[in-house]
């Protein structure tokens, strides 16, 4: 399909997520898309006050402070066409305020902050008539479009974040408020368009995209820490995190399946009970992993799964994790969100954890039914259609879309 691509422009890129997370960005793979036909400058996440007491010997809280120490921020360009900002200040933790109007004003302090090193560098680069594009951050990013040299804004919704108890506090009129401010706003599921458009017309299901380079390499290895554990290997890669994945299906999977192994792979957050899992000897975890090696992990996956806990966050966000599974031909087993429906004819989905165990079951006995060349190939088929290439045209499509029923 052709697209109508944004080009020639000066962007600012301002992000919920560091250029240096140690998980899958979607921002961040958007920044390197856009720079192929713009310039970008990807602003990392400030430092906070509670982050600089509660993390001081963290490597990126060190980070952060070395740059707020020089005066002047850190500016790297990184590739081509993309520069990444480590804001020259420090933002107050304010999320604990009760009162809305005390906490807006010192939201609006923070901005100012933030929007002046911005700003600063945008001099320095010699940026003009600049598109800023917010991540996701409401909060942060509220005073943005008013006090960055920016001639339009852009809003890119990829959670439901007032499901986190974190944003339940401010979450909601912030969320809104900026959805209104913004000239359009696109969502990376048909779940998160539909909602963005309650407080914004302008809103448009962009798609997602994957870089696929590291899961179509031919010759790959297994890792060492995967070695020993025995097959079938039932593998999950990503963030272990309580409001994520369902800990009550893995627990039921290894119980009904004590021949298999249960892989997770990836920083696990300090509310997921791993301790309730201790008792069962087949369920692994192995840590977090650098994003080019997770390929590694998941070619030695006999089945992939999705084990998604159904709540706010979870029951309309785009599954990412599936385009990587299915694209190294993987049989997947999953949750049944809303934003698994569209990988239905590829997947087996499930609304109980005993469906999980059925289906699991199901495949490992019949292996000549369900891993067929020409269904794996239909696997991989489907999920290469999902390429940044194809979000970003769309981003396009949908930027020009407005402008040509309004002056942006």
């Amino acid at each position: 399909m052709k697209h109508h691509f944004i080009s020639g422009r000066d962007i600012v890129m301002f992000s919920f997520q560091s250029w240096d997370t140690a998980i899958g960005s979607n921002f961040k793979d958007m920044a390197i898309e856009l720079a192929k036909k713009n310039r970008v400058l990807f602003v990392n996440r400030a430092l906070d006050r509670s982050s600089l007491y509660k993390h001081r010997n963290d490597a990126v809280t060190k980070t952060r402070l070395a740059s707020i120490k020089n005066g002047t921020g850190e500016i790297e360009q990184v590739a081509t066409n993309i520069w990444i900002q480590n804001p020259g200040t420090i933002v107050e933790s304010i999320n604990a305020i009760p009162f809305a109007g005390l906490h807006d004003r010192l939201n609006k302090i923070n901005g100012k902050r933030l929007a002046r090193e911005i700003n600063k560098v945008i001099g320095q680069l010699g940026f003009k008539n600049v598109l800023l594009i917010n991540d996701n951050d409401f909060i942060r990013g509220f005073y943005l479009k008013e006090m960055i040299d920016c001639s339009e804004y852009i809003f890119y919704i990829r959670d439901y974040m007032l499901g986190v108890d974190f944003f339940k506090r401010h979450g909601a009129r912030h969320e809104a408020g900026v959805m209104q401010k913004a000239d359009l706003v696109v969502a990376n599921s048909v779940y998160l368009a539909n909602y963005a458009k309650k407080n914004n017309s302008n809103s448009f299901y962009i798609g997602q995209g994957c870089d696929f380079t590291q899961f179509l390499k031919e010759d790959i290895s297994m890792p060492d820490d995967l070695k020993p554990i025995k097959g079938p290997v039932i593998g999950y890669t990503g963030f272990v995190s309580a409001w994520r994945i369902d800990l009550e299906v893995i627990k039921h999977i290894a119980e009904t399946c004590p021949d298999c192994s249960i892989v997770l792979v990836g920083p696990i957050d300090k509310l997921f009970r791993k301790e309730a899992l201790n008792h069962l000897k087949n369920v692994h975890f192995l840590g977090g992993k650098p994003p080019d090696t997770l390929a590694n992990y998941i070619k030695y996956f006999d089945i992939c799964i999705n084990p998604q806990i159904m709540n706010e966050v979870t029951r309309g966000n785009y599954p990412r994790k599936a385009d990587e599974y299915l694209a190294m031909e993987k049989p997947l087993v999953a949750t049944a969100t809303e934003g698994m429906s569209m990988f239905e004819p590829y997947c087996f989905l499930c609304h109980t954890k005993q469906e999980y165990a059925e289906k699991i079951r199901y495949i490992i006995n019949n292996q000549a039914l369900v891993n067929t060349e020409a269904i794996k190939q239909r696997r991989k088929e489907f999920a290469l259609m999902h390429t940044w290439e194809e979000s970003i045209g769309m981003l396009g499509d949908a930027y020009f879309s407005v402008k040509s029923k309004t002056a942006l």
